[in-house]
């Protein structure tokens, strides 16, 4: 027998995971993103809601009418909004990094290691893939619960930015 005591060949690997974020750039306070957050959907809404009672007034169900418009109307609401989003936002965030509220706030989307991240990476990945599991009814919202939830880590990193690989740095 040996003076060591033996090791469980079963045990789990031990492994030290940090929750912080790389670069030096200094991280977007939590306030901030919720006001630029806030102000990119307030833009959205306005917008959104403008067209819906002007343009598309006539394709409008009866409000009072108590039908909804099913899974057909849901899908394609969700790509009507995406796609609002892109003409709004789109040109900021692939030039910049940058949403309207973000702009207006000096704060900048970035890669985890503060390189300029790519139009997949920023729209595809952290906006608009987010945007449709949030988008599913209960596991949707859920989802987006834990992922606004998340920023309280040391990182302030949310879930989409742990899938888009991306920070939010004062500009």
């Amino acid at each position: 027998m040996s003076s060591s005591p033996e090791q469980n060949r079963f045990a789990p690997p031990v492994a030290r995971v940090d929750d912080v974020a790389t670069g030096s750039a200094e991280l977007g306070g939590r306030g901030q993103r919720f006001a630029a957050a806030f102000i990119d959907g307030l833009i959205q809404g306005i917008v959104y809601w403008a067209l819906a009672a002007t343009v598309f007034s006539g394709f409008m169900p009866d409000p009072r009418s108590t039908a909804t418009g099913g899974a057909g109307t849901m899908i394609v609401t969700l790509i009507g909004s995406m796609v609002l989003f892109l003409l709004i936002q789109g040109y900021l965030l692939v030039t910049s990094g940058q949403t309207i509220g973000k702009k207006l706030l000096g704060l900048r989307i970035v890669r985890s290691n503060g390189e300029r991240g790519d139009p997949v990476r920023v729209i595809g990945l952290r906006y608009l893939l987010i945007w449709v599991i949030a988008s599913i009814p209960v596991v949707g919202w859920i989802f987006a619960f834990a992922d606004v939830l998340m920023i309280f880590r040391d990182s302030r990193k949310c879930l989409h930015d742990n899938i888009a690989d991306t920070i939010v740095i004062k500009a």
